[in-house]
């Protein structure tokens, strides 16, 4: 009997404990799945909790009760639908990577996005982040989805995956007021970034900014730090494909459509930073919405406009100017610079009539002075400015000798008309007009135009050596044929002034130019041999220098001069078939050539059009710069290795 006395007594003390639980659990609500504490923030008198609500409960607005580190408040509650006063921003930061190009995971990204925008709150600020080889704030948060689907339906890819950096710049955007998300997309690891996971997380807990990561067709292993980031920033890491991912980006705007935003006075004396924040909504099934969170309290933040407003100007700071005049402003210097160069080109002389052909052969003084005045009574009147331009560069050039003579050989081997004055006002508008094209290119970059002020020194000194060169050509193609005629005008029983002038009348140029010029010092009293040897000096023709010196000889010694200038016409024409022959059989080194000298500028201008971020690096860092320099260096070794082996004197 004592026995059973004593298993009864230990039946009783287990069954009253678990009568009065179930007493307890039946008087009791029943939980359904937590919500969330998203943001808590102190108006000074009152406090504001936004609460995430889970999907598809239907809570009783009028039930809400709160308590504030166990203090009981008088809370109200409301949704968030449509507004809210507490301001709301999400950052979409996208990655744009070339490996999204993959299985369409770039257009189903772009048109998660698109429906992320159709599916958030109207009241809620949206941002967008890039982030490839470079991070690229393509948005600032805003409540103008028309902006928002602009941007995504612009969004391109490139190399790289800066993912830590892009983190970083999201949350910097996000800001640091109201309740700040950042809903990130990625399909792989980071590969460039400068920051570290450490720095990004670090950045995420700073900024106070939840975190959503959705994953697109991820291995474990690269789940790992997206879900340690995701952490820093109390969120989650959703793994989705491409069919599914307009899926999950609605759902995560429909989580901030569901949120609920509960107001209540704050206690008397409260002036904590961090508090137990507990807020219930009871739901049509008889359960309740617990969320529960020891938060941070934040000062009163503001919604943003429903646009952006434009910019307007204070009045008492008078006149701001818009950023287009900056640009209007370069283009009438240009159009300036353009039009000094237009007005510097000398006119076209008139064609001379028969009359004034005469008198120009003609021997008497009076008749060229006559044809000189008519001459100058003819041209147009001269712009003062441009004459007094015209006067310092003439003074300039006859302070310094040696850069005038150097100027007018220059002139002079490529046959132009222009004086060495006006010449070194094309070159300084040639300058000047480069920087202003590298301003305007660059977008104001000081780098960019100095490079093409660089441009605009190098390219008259160029033109003048091509003009000279091509000029060079032209004489010695046309050489044989000349001497050919000047021998048969001997042969025809003319003096050599007036087979000379045969050729002035009936010869190609550039050498009836020259050959006029033969005639006109051989009048003053040069030697025709000596006016000849400056004609050979000045194109640096080897091949007339060798007909001067006969042509010298024969004055000397005597002789058949038009079999002698046959003669040396003949050998002309062989050497000039050798050069032909050889310049054929060397085309393919030559082309070679060009193009391994082309190809690296080519590349890096092509690069620069069409992708200017990817040679940014080249720039923005020191050791860019050392690679630059020794690109050119080595560049420039091998070019003048290579002309020189493709070179064949003949």
């Amino acid at each position: 009997m004592p026995g059973q006395q004593i298993v009864r007594r230990g039946a009783a003390l287990l069954v009253g404990p678990v009568i009065a639980l179930f007493v307890v659990l039946a008087g009791a609500p029943a939980y359904a799945e937590d919500g969330g504490i998203a943001h808590v923030e102190s108006t000074g008198d009152g406090i504001r909790i936004l609460v995430d609500v889970p999907s598809g409960s239907q809570v009783d607005l009028a039930g809400v009760t709160a308590t504030l580190d166990g203090t009981a408040l008088d809370a109200s509650a409301s949704h968030t639908t449509s507004e809210s006063a507490v301001r709301r921003t999400t950052v979409l930061a996208i990655d744009t990577s070339n490996s999204m190009r993959k299985q369409g995971r770039f257009e189903a990204a772009q048109k998660a996005a698109s429906t992320y925008l159709d599916t958030v709150p109207d009241d809620v600020e949206v941002g967008i982040v890039t982030f490839d080889s470079t991070v690229d704030v393509a948005l600032e948060p805003t409540t103008d989805r028309a902006a928002a689907r602009t941007v995504i339906d612009g969004l391109s890819l490139q190399r790289n995956t800066l993912l830590y950096d892009g983190i970083i710049a999201a949350t910097d955007v996000a800001g640091d007021s109201g309740q700040r998300s950042m809903l990130l997309l990625s399909d792989g690891a980071d590969a460039g970034s400068t920051a570290s996971i450490e720095d990004a997380v670090a950045a995420i807990k700073d900024a106070g900014t939840r975190v959503t990561i959705v994953g697109l067709d991820l291995a474990e292993d690269q789940l790992t730090p997206l879900r340690t980031i995701a952490d820093s920033g109390k969120g989650e890491v959703i793994t989705s494909s491409g069919a599914a991912l307009a899926a999950a980006f609605a759902e995560q705007a429909e989580a901030l459509a569901d949120q609920v935003l509960v107001t209540a006075p704050l206690p008397d004396g409260f002036s904590a930073k961090v508090a137990t924040v507990e807020v219930s909504l009871p739901t049509s099934d008889g359960t309740a919405v617990v969320a529960r969170s020891l938060a941070t309290i934040e000062a009163a933040s503001t919604p943003g406009a429903a646009a952006p407003l434009p910019t307007i100007a204070d009045p008492d700071t008078g006149f701001t100017a818009p950023g287009w005049l900056l640009w209007v402003g370069v283009g009438v210097f240009a159009v300036g610079l353009v039009s000094v160069a237009v007005l510097l080109v000398p006119a076209k002389p008139a064609p001379m009539s028969i009359a004034d052909r005469v008198t120009a052969y003609s021997t008497r003084v009076t008749g060229v002075e006559d044809l000189a005045r008519r001459s100058s009574s003819s041209k147009p009147q001269a712009d003062p400015v441009l004459d007094q331009a015209k006067a310092a560069a003439a003074e300039i050039l006859q302070r310094n000798s040696a850069l005038n003579d150097r100027m007018t050989r220059r002139l002079t081997a490529a046959g132009s008309e222009f004086k060495p004055s006006e010449w070194l006002l094309l070159h300084i508008g040639a300058v000047l007009a480069g920087g202003v094209v590298g301003l305007l290119l660059g977008q104001g970059s000081i780098v960019l135009g100095l490079l093409f002020m660089l441009v605009g020194f190098a390219l008259p000194p160029f033109y003048l050596r091509f003009m000279a060169g091509r000029r060079k050509r032209a004489f010695d193609a046309a050489l044989p044929e000349v001497l050919q005629l000047l021998s048969g005008a001997l042969s025809a029983g003319l003096s050599l002034a007036q087979a000379v002038d045969t050729v002035v009348r009936e010869g190609p140029e550039p050498i009836a130019s020259e050959f006029k010029r033969v005639l006109v010092e051989a009048r003053i009293g040069v030697s025709i041999e000596d006016a000849f040897e400056g004609v050979a000096q000045r194109f640096e023709s080897k091949d007339f220098g060798w007909a001067v010196m006969a042509i010298r000889i024969q004055r000397q010694v005597g002789g058949n001069l038009a079999e002698l200038l046959t003669t040396v016409a003949s050998t002309m024409r062989e050497r000039q078939y050798l050069r032909r022959h050889v310049r054929a059989l060397s085309a393919e080194g030559r082309l070679s050539a060009i193009i391994l000298c082309a190809l690296p500028i080519l590349f890096a201008l092509f690069l620069f059009l069409t992708n200017r971020e990817f040679l940014h690096p080249l720039v923005a860092d020191i050791r860019g710069w050392i690679l630059l320099g020794f690109g050119v260096l080595w560049m420039t070794i091998g070019s003048f290795l290579m002309s020189r082996m493709v070179r064949v004197e003949a």
